[in-house]
């Protein structure tokens, strides 16, 4: 069994990632900016500050892999000058932390395992005609493009050390737990089921459980490295994933568009990136080995129906 350093453990995906690495027997240290203990067996919480570079250099030297999923939440809020800052430096900050401590001192990492999004990649060019974004595409030059290659670029020094880097580029995560999902099931408790604008924009999306198994994958396998795209083989819409919701939830709702002016007024300019179409490849990861659970969206999402 492997001691791992996970930052941003008590996030969506990273909580749920510290769950199964424990439960598989690994030794999970937290990074976290609290000092709040840990509620399992082979789960431990250190403290970090990546605003100061800092982090336990006692506990850096002795973990075999790190995977950094620290960062402040793209959708949390609206992006207010000060927000998209905390975005970016949250992100930066933390792959600096990481890499300049990694090298000052001795230490028995393998591997790191890096989030990055798929707010790298421009919208499809045509609705009609989509070609799917791979790996090696050029990034988009807008909040999200830049963010994602600034995040990118700070933890690339970790390439130069003879250290195994893998760069995750996530599509939207479906969880009953928190995320994009949950925001499109509140609605529906009150009987309407939003379609955001003409809905014909594709969703590149993964189910947590695949997510975190395909980190897995990549800390288990050596010949995993460089950038993958982490989303599921079968994209859909924005209607199509509101309409498999529709029918697999329990609830009486109408399917409403909601248009972009509006989405202006509740959103700002986080409505850009809802109604962004961006369709996403998942074939690098799949011809590398790694057997998506839910490929495609019904049964993803009746599965996190039946667990709620």
């Amino acid at each position: 069994m492997a001691s791992i350093l996970v930052t941003g453990g008590t996030g969506l995906v990273g909580s749920l990632l510290v769950k199964e690495l424990a439960n598989a027997g690994h030794e999970v240290i937290i990074a976290s900016r609290s000092s709040a203990p840990a509620n399992h067996l082979n789960v431990k919480t250190i403290q970090w500050d990546p605003s100061q570079l800092y982090i336990d250099i006692a506990t850096l030297q002795k973990v075999e892999y790190i995977v950094n999923l620290a960062g402040a939440g793209i959708a949390d809020k609206r992006w207010t000058p000060q927000r998209k800052q905390e975005i970016v430096q949250s992100r930066v900050q933390a792959a600096q932390t990481i890499v300049e401590n990694l090298k000052k001192i001795p230490h028995r990492v393998k591997a790191v395992i890096n989030a990055s999004a798929i707010g790298w990649y421009g919208p499809d060019a045509d609705y009609g005609m989509r070609a799917y974004f791979t790996e090696e595409a050029s990034p988009v030059n807008d909040f999200l493009g830049t963010t994602c290659q600034e995040w990118e670029a700070a933890i690339q020094p970790i390439a130069q050390m003879n250290i195994r880097l893998v760069k995750l580029r996530f599509g939207m995560v479906l969880s009953n737990r928190g995320g994009a999902l949950v925001e499109f099931m509140k609605p529906m408790e009150k009987g309407v089921a939003p379609i955001m604008g003409s809905g014909k924009q594709t969703v590149s999306w993964i189910h947590e459980l695949d997510l975190v198994r395909l980190i897995q994958f990549a800390i288990n396998h050596d010949k995993i490295e460089g950038v993958y795209n982490a989303v599921a083989p079968r994209p859909v819409t924005n209607k199509e994933l509101v309409q498999t919701l529709k029918v697999l939830y329990p609830k009486n709702s109408i399917g409403i568009h909601v248009p972009g002016f509006v989405l202006s007024i509740i959103m700002g300019e986080l409505k850009e990136e809802v109604l962004k179409s961006v369709t996403v490849s998942s074939k690098k990861i799949s011809d590398a080995g790694f057997q998506f659970m839910y490929p495609m969206i019904e049964p993803a999402i009746a599965h996190l129906i039946r667990k709620r």
